[in-house]
């Protein structure tokens, strides 16, 4: 009968470890918890840099008008029969 106590009074604390310090104890869940929600927030910043460029995709695809500004824009090209005009300032310390 003497060795019932000390027995329950340990398998108390083990258990109580495990709540508190073991796997699947509280500060655990709470890190993974914490996890969740920063993984959340990417997911989330990923969907929409995914929606971005797969509108991106659809435009180059079959938009010829994104097609012709961006050979505009980086190309330097222009279309047959237009006039290209380059503007140069003067440079303020030589006349």
């Amino acid at each position: 009968m003497k060795w019932i106590l000390p027995l329950l009074i340990a398998l108390i604390v083990g258990l109580q470890y495990r709540l508190w310090v073991g796997e699947g104890s509280y500060a655990e869940i709470s890190r993974l918890q914490g996890d969740i929600v920063n993984q959340q927030a990417e997911n989330e910043k990923m969907r929409e840099r995914n929606r971005i460029l797969a509108v991106e995709v659809e435009e180059l695809k079959f938009g010829l008008d994104s097609i012709e500004e961006r050979a505009r824009l980086e190309m330097g090209m222009i279309k047959e029969g237009e006039t290209f005009y380059m503007l140069v300032e003067k440079d303020k310390g030589r006349r």
